[in-house]
């Protein structure tokens, strides 16, 4: 899944796709690069954001939308607003991507629900101005799970058929940096959901934290922790993941590709385990 932000504060790459025009573009150069769908949003979601009227967020992503959808592009809509993805869905997004889950919009589960697509439901606890004093848990992986797990009961109560839902445990999002860590290193816990599973890894804080400069404490820039995505990349498509969310596509696909054909081979390696000794 190529990120593709209509946005001027997205942490990483805001600005840089505002005009539709260029946004179009870059959507089809994602998909080039191996995209099988390109996620776009028009409203930010990093720690702190504020949010925008809903108008603006029609006016960023509806034009995109349809100039993607012409070209033949999967498109997903990342939005939290029911009005916005019943209006993406319109102009041909395919996906209904929201960060909250259907929390935010109590509208949100029966848009999709009449829509009939996927539904991504991810671990969500409340806004972006306050979600990094919404992070503590006693068990983070247990914790996470069995909220994921309220909210898929939520949303399939308002009509959402459960064979639509793909779930994601929301990396970065009322998470610390050990939290990430710990989901990452558990997701194989995410398959007892019965549920495709989506990971966003894509040039987090917990990442940027971790290549920090030794000299100084500071975390990597953003832009500069495309190596770490591709190593988180492959490490969920290991662990079974329906797709990773990635601002730099090629890589990551390259890499998702590798890991697809090492698996392929196993049954083939796994008849010499009796020959290794040790």
């Amino acid at each position: 899944m190529g990120i593709l932000n209509v946005t001027p504060d997205s942490f990483s790459d805001g600005g840089s796709w505002l005009d539709p025009g260029r946004a179009v573009a870059h959507g089809l150069a994602l998909a080039a690069q191996g995209a099988d769908m390109v996620d776009v949003g028009g409203e930010s979601t990093r720690p702190g954001a504020r949010r925008v009227p809903v108008q603006e967020e029609l006016a960023r992503v509806l034009p995109v939308v349809r100039g993607l959808a012409r070209e033949g592009v999967l498109v997903s809509i990342d939005t939290m607003r029911a009005e916005v993805a019943e209006a993406a869905l319109d102009a041909g997004a395919r996906i209904v991507n929201d960060v909250s889950g259907g929390r935010a919009d109590d509208r949100m589960a029966k848009t999709v629900a009449r829509s009939g697509l996927p539904f991504v439901v991810m671990h969500w606890r409340g806004q972006s101005r306050a979600m990094d004093a919404l992070a503590g848990y006693r068990d983070v992986v247990a914790d996470v799970t069995a909220e994921v797990e309220r909210q898929l009961d939520a949303v399939v109560s308002a009509g959402v058929d459960p064979a639509q839902v793909i779930v994601d445990p929301g990396l970065g999002f009322a998470k610390s940096r050990d939290d990430d860590w710990a989901l990452l290193a558990a997701l194989d816990a995410w398959h007892a959901l019965g549920r495709p599973l989506l990971v966003g890894p894509s040039r987090k804080r917990f990442l940027g934290e971790l290549l920090a400069d030794p000299a100084t404490g500071e975390p990597r820039p953003a832009r500069e922790r495309d190596d770490a995505t591709t190593a988180t990349a492959v490490l969920a498509a290991a662990r079974g993941a329906w797709a990773v969310r990635v601002h730099e596509v090629r890589s990551a696909a390259d890499a998702v590709r590798v890991e697809a054909a090492v698996r392929a081979h196993r049954p083939v390696a796994d008849r010499w385990a009796p020959y290794r000794g040790g």
